[in-house]
């Protein structure tokens, strides 16, 4: 088979075979070697004839996102967290789709729906950091400053490895849930 995959017509089978696994593997070990374009490139061919293949997907989405092309990462990242049951990414590559996802929309100023998917993204993975990070900073976007503060704090609070912070812990859990508290 030829590295050319646009003759071909859609497979709608999103289940692995060594041919796909071996043009996803290639594609993204070019995108890991700085050759982002021609990775993008190869990766929007797999996906088109592989439309519910939802870790192609979710591949294509990055490719295009390392590009700065996040417009064009949305319907991909979205593409991989609609796949159910055995179509379905791994765990660690939905976290990552829900993280990059909601990134992109906070930069495209799709605030409150960066808020939503990263807010889902939390519920899902609680103990995710960089999840309620970036939810965080969608928050401080829709002017929700407060919960934006809270969020980071609890996060510092129990990830701390600094001595000061650590020694103050149960001080700084206190007042994230209130900062405007006063005697």
């Amino acid at each position: 088979m030829s590295d050319s995959l646009n003759d071909e017509g859609p497979v709608n089978d999103s289940r692995s075979g060594p041919e796909r696994d071996a043009l996803l593997a290639a594609a993204v070990g070019l995108r890991e070697q700085g050759r982002q374009e021609e990775a993008r490139d190869r990766l929007v061919a797999l996906a088109a004839r592989h439309p519910d293949d939802a870790e192609v997907a979710y591949q294509t989405a990055w490719a295009h996102d390392v590009l700065g092309l996040e417009a064009e990462a949305v319907p991909h990242y979205e593409r991989a967290l609609r796949a159910t049951a055995g179509a379905a990414l791994s765990e660690k590559d939905r976290r990552g789709a829900l993280l990059g996802l909601g990134s992109t929309f906070r930069v495209l100023g799709r605030y409150e729906e960066a808020v939503a998917t990263l807010r889902g993204g939390v519920e899902e993975f609680p103990d995710d950091g960089a999840l309620r990070v970036f939810l965080a900073m969608a928050l401080y976007n829709t002017g929700e400053h407060h919960e934006s503060a809270r969020l980071l704090l609890r996060l510092v609070a129990a990830t701390s490895e600094d001595p000061g912070v650590r020694r103050y812990r149960p001080a700084i859990e206190h007042y994230a849930e209130d900062l405007d508290e006063t005697l």
